[in-house]
């Protein structure tokens, strides 16, 4: 899919390096194997010098004139015309031409997210087929808006997120989630762009436009991700500039070092060359984001993102994880269990409910409204709604004020349970209390049950130890019980009745052992994600204050992505500390050798560029990492 989205800017990096090497080969194969004529030497070398020297040359000038900062790139070619000058011209051939590869490797890696994502706009269909008064028509993906209606055929792509209000069948949504199994769509699931149709004639409603899409999401956190560096880039970035200062000084002072302990000119220039190579830090520089970029890559090819290389290597160290229960531990598709109407019928009493309900997100308005809908009632019309997070629902009807809630807004509204009522809270599920001021209409009853993956990623979060889990929610303790239990959680793992303060004090606390992940989909999880070392959002179709808040998105309601993802920032970790102690070690040797035992040109070029290979090579195989196949 990625692959047949091409960067012009990429490619040409690609043919200058394929010229370099080609540069390069003759002019090894005449020092070497086979004498060439003295032209066609001077040409090859010349070829190499200018296809692997002019580029970094250009990027060092704009980034000393645009700001005032000496680039790696400089440094390279500085070191390679010295090697000209002190006859070594195939030495200096050598390190243009493995610096080009390795800046056609890095480029690569830092391209690949970015094409994967980018690829997705192009699976997005022309048009589409609208429902409307007057039939089906074909129109512009761009023209579709909210509250429209589209038929989706066998085959066909998704273009626009909706909801299916019609027919049913299985999508692929590997582009999207990373999910290689299609997944079975039915009345009210939600469906996604760029995702594929596989049998059944669906009919979905529009959500989204394009530019809140679930795709457009994708693009704009993978740019994010890429522009925000995690705090081993800034540190390699900040080592590099003043060490590049440093190397440039240095070489110099070298050269009078040098001649002040006997060596002619000549010789001083030719060590001095050396030390210039052997103490060049590229390894180092490029050590942190061949691994972080590679990482991301693999991550977002998974189904998850990450806003930036600090909230990866911020994953690797997270000693607590705190979950919110409803819809991120749980499905969130809760069912309505029990009616009790105290006036009326319970059908007038689930109408006034899915009324009050109609404009909430949360899972249990869902479950009120869906109630409502399959015995075919038609939600009383509610006006002047207010939510109130952890508390319940407030509005006005033809009869005055209306409220729904739990506990805390039976207190607050100053109203005390009937007989009849007061038996359902001591259930272990979630109870809906509805009433006007302090008298009670009714109430019901709401299950909820675990995801199916919930308990094997707990599981999977907690091996080898060291790691602690927290399970947060607002609703009643039995509730919060029930659903623990289920998941193995011991009593001190499981908080119940918090409103949004309290998870964040929860969070706080929890922030002095070491860093705490927050994994929630819901708004009144805003404020607990962003307090977070790393927040986590769930869901492609978590709310979009969460999605804002969070450092990484889950593109598929699967937990598993989650331990899959914390092994892989784990697994980079360990990559950067491999890359940094070669890189490191190497230009210690080289160094060492360069100094005090006459290395020559050659070896320092070879063991300097050999090392920045194995680096970025290192990191590359983060490409490769099984995030997918683990989901």
């Amino acid at each position: 899919m990625s692959d047949q989205i091409r960067d012009p800017e990429e490619d040409s990096g690609l043919y200058l390096t394929i010229l370099c090497w080609t540069g390069l080969a003759l002019g090894t194969l005449d020092s070497f194997l086979q004498p060439l004529p003295a032209g066609l030497v001077w040409a090859a070398l010349a070829l190499a010098y200018l296809t692997g020297g002019l580029p970094p040359l250009r990027s060092a000038v704009s980034e000393l004139w645009h700001e005032r900062r000496l680039d790696i790139d400089l440094l390279m070619v500085v070191a390679a015309l010295a090697a000209a000058a002190v006859g070594a011209a195939l030495e200096g051939a050598v390190l243009l031409a493995l610096f080009s590869l390795s800046e056609t490797l890095e480029h690569r890696a830092m391209g690949k997210a970015r094409r994967a994502v980018e690829a997705l706009m192009r699976l997005r269909p022309e048009t589409a087929l609208r429902e409307g008064a007057e039939g089906v028509v074909e129109v512009a993906v761009a023209d579709l808006v909210p509250g429209d209606r589209v038929i989706l055929r066998p085959g066909a792509r998704v273009p626009v997120d909706g909801r299916i209000v019609s027919g049913s069948g299985h999508l692929d949504e590997s582009t999207v989630t990373g999910e290689a199994e299609p997944v079975r769509k039915g009345l009210g699931d939600p469906v996604h762009e760029a995702t594929v149709n596989l049998d059944g004639i669906l009919t979905a409603e529009v959500t989204r436009g394009l530019e809140e899409s679930t795709v457009a999401q994708m693009i704009r956190m993978v740019t994010e991700a890429q522009a925000m560096k995690s705090p081993s880039e800034r540190f390699s970035d900040w080592f590099g500039q003043r060490y590049t200062i440093a190397v440039l000084a240095g070489s110099v002072l070298s050269w009078f070092g040098f001649r002040a302990i006997g060596h002619d000119a000549g010789d001083a220039l030719y060590r001095a060359a050396t030390l210039l190579v052997a103490a060049s830090p590229c390894a180092v520089v490029i050590s942190v984001p061949a691994a972080i970029l590679s990482a991301l890559s693999a991550a977002a090819r998974g189904g998850v993102l990450f806003k930036g290389g600090a909230a990866l290597e911020g994953l690797a160290e997270v000693r607590t994880f705190a979950f919110d229960k409803t819809g991120t531990l749980t499905t969130g598709q809760a069912a309505v269990t029990q009616i009790v109407a105290l006036e009326g019928d319970e059908d007038a009493f689930l109408a006034l409910a899915a009324g009050l309900e109609a404009q909430s997100e949360h899972p249990i308005a869902e479950a009120i409204r869906h109630a409502a809908s399959e015995r075919g009632l038609v939600p009383t019309p509610v006006r002047d709604v207010r939510s109130l997070p952890s508390e319940g629902i407030t509005g006005t009807d033809d009869a005055g004020p209306l409220w729904a809630g739990n506990a805390r807004m039976l207190a607050q509204m100053g109203a005390e349970l009937p007989p009849g009522i007061a038996a359902l809270a001591d259930g272990a599920e979630t109870l809906v209390i509805l009433g006007r001021g302090t008298r009670i209409l009714g109430a019901l009853t709401v299950a909820d049950e675990p995801r199916a993956t919930s308990g094997e990623a707990l599981a999977a979060l907690k091996a080898g130890g060291g790691t602690a889990i927290l399970m947060m929610t607002g609703d009643r303790a039995p509730v919060a019980a029930r659903i623990g239990s289920h998941l193995g959680l011991a009593a001190d793992e499981i908080h119940a009745g918090l409103l949004p303060g309290d998870k964040v004090r929860l969070v706080d606390t929890a922030a002095k052992r070491g860093k705490v992940a927050f994994i929630g989909d819901g708004v009144n999880d805003a404020a607990a994600l962003a307090r977070a070392d790393v927040g986590v959002a769930m869901g492609v179709a978590g709310s979009e204050v969460a999605l804002q808040a969070a450092d990484v998105a889950l593109m598929a309601e699967d937990l598993r992505k989650l331990a899959a993802a914390r092994r892989l920032s784990r697994r980079t970790a360990r990559v950067i500390r491999q890359n940094l102690t070669l890189a490191l070690g190497a230009m210690a040797v080289l160094v060492t050798g360069s100094l005090f035992f006459e290395l020559p040109l050659p070896l320092a070029v070879l063991g300097h560029e050999g090392g920045t290979l194995l680096v970025v090579l290192n990191g590359l195989r983060l490409l490769a990492d099984p995030i997918r196949a683990r989901g």
